[in-house]
């Protein structure tokens, strides 16, 4: 009885499965601070891709790791880069799967900022102009949806018209509009080696406090030609999740992000915590809270827990 009135659904088709890919061959380098996550050569990724799809989860988001980096990030739209040569491969081996690239620069600039630095500080506009070079060096990939996560002003509206003007008016835009300045990022940037040299983010990332920002930089992006707009992270958020599915009636993600997933890792392996039902009541909030879809480093497994009923 309690299922037929259930308000809110969770299924395996909710939810998207990111994963890291390494320059290398036959690479698989566990992340400590990740348990059960690796940073994967492009050969074990297409194959861990096709788990993923397996389970009934419909979509992959892409991180590239690289030991080469440089002051401009260009290795993030080098057409040979890690991300565009696995983007290929799996859409060349699991053609139904949407693939959904990150557009930034952090994991790829060797001060691990997410844009240009001119005189220590984040050059806007310049940044704007190397993400859309990212952007479309993804599209001709074979990329279903570009995922801008670096927060700068009127990126949206660059990317868009470049895609257009490049022939990709199919490619889809998932904007990261409401990406907070958080603590809970701290296993991802080991995994991605994009940790700030020096200074942090704030002059770019939202503050923590705000949620009418968050709902500004939404309505933003939508009018600049974004598809879908993400909330990062997604649990300490849901009211910023609630607002701006109520104020722009658009897609709406929610990003459960490293630190959210590790903590429940870790307070399942000391037995604190029923691990399952945990995570599965923390994704029903975020379906609750308003999110259409949801990135989680729990996609598979979570997808496996609803599957079987275990």
């Amino acid at each position: 009885m309690r299922g037929l009135v259930r308000e809110t659904s969770l299924t395996a088709g909710d939810l998207i499965q990111p994963m890291f890919v390494r320059t290398g061959a036959e690479l698989r380098e566990p992340i400590s601070s990740l348990p059960g996550i690796s940073r994967l050569s492009i050969a074990e990724l297409v194959e861990e891709a096709g788990q993923v799809k397996a389970a009934g989860v419909p979509a992959v988001l892409l991180f590239g790791s690289t030991s080469e980096k440089d002051e401009a990030g260009s290795g993030a739209f080098d057409d040979e880069g890690v991300v565009q040569m696995a983007v290929r491969a799996i859409k060349e081996t699991h053609p139904e799967m949407v693939v959904v690239t990150d557009v930034c620069l952090c994991g790829y600039t060797s001060h691990g900022h997410c844009g240009f630095l001119r005189d220590g500080e984040v050059d806007n506009d310049v940044t704007v102009e190397l993400l859309s070079k990212v952007a479309i060096s993804h599209a001709e990939a074979g990329a279903d949806i570009v995922a801008p996560s670096d927060m700068m002003d009127g990126r949206v509206g660059s990317i868009r018209y470049q895609l257009d003007e490049e022939g990709h008016p199919g490619v889809a835009i998932l904007s990261y509009a409401a990406k907070y300045q958080s603590a809970f990022y701290g296993p991802f940037r080991e995994a991605a080696d994009s940790a700030p040299s020096s200074g942090d983010r704030s002059g770019y990332q939202l503050d923590p406090a705000n949620s009418d920002e968050a709902v500004r930089e939404a309505l933003l992006d939508l009018e600049e030609g974004a598809d879908a707009v993400m909330v990062k992270p997604a649990g300490y958020y849901l009211d910023v999740v609630e607002r701006i599915k109520k104020e722009t009636g658009a897609p709406v993600a929610a990003y459960q992000v490293s630190g959210e997933y590790s903590m429940l890792k870790a307070a399942a392996a000391n037995g604190w915590i029923d691990e399952r039902a945990a995570v599965l009541e923390s994704l029903v909030s975020m379906r609750r809270a308003g999110a259409d879809f949801i990135v989680t480093y729990y996609a598979r497994e979570a997808a496996g827990w609803l599957s079987s009923g275990t």
